[in-house]
C-alpha cells in the first residue's frame, strides 16, 4: 500500500485539475494565436503562470486504483501489476486469463 497522504495528494491534484480545465485551455488557446499582439499573449502566459501548479494535468500520476502503487500502472485495467495479477489468479477480472503451458 502506498502512503495514504501521497494517494490524497494526487486526488487532491485530479479535483483542481477538473476545476481550472476550462480557464487553463481558454488561456492556453489565447497564447498559441499568432495574430494577436505580443503584449495580450504574453499577458495569458502571466495568468497561466500564476494559476496553482497542481491544476497543471501533467502533475498527476497514474496510481492502482486498490492499492495506490504509482510503478508498474496498466491503463487498460487501471490498477498496478501486483493487483492484477492477484486479481487475475482468482478470476475476478473477466477476460484476463492466465497464460500456462
Amino acid at each position: 500500500m502506498a502512503k495514504k497522504c501521497s494517494v490524497e495528494r494526487n486526488k487532491k491534484r485530479q479535483e483542481l485539475t477538473v476545476r481550472y480545465a476550462a480557464k487553463r485551455a481558454a488561456l492556453k488557446a489565447t497564447l498559441m494565436k499568432k495574430d494577436l499582439s505580443l503584449e495580450d499573449r504574453m499577458a495569458s502566459l502571466q495568468k497561466i503562470s500564476e494559476m496553482p501548479r497542481n491544476s497543471a494535468e501533467t502533475r498527476i500520476r497514474n496510481r492502482c486504483s486498490i492499492t495506490g502503487r504509482p510503478r508498474a500502472y496498466y491503463r487498460k485495467f487501471r490498477m498496478s501489476r501486483i493487483a492484477l495479477r492477484q486479481l487475475g489468479s482468482q478470476g475476478l477480472i473477466p477476460g484476463l486469463v492466465k497464460a500456462s503451458w
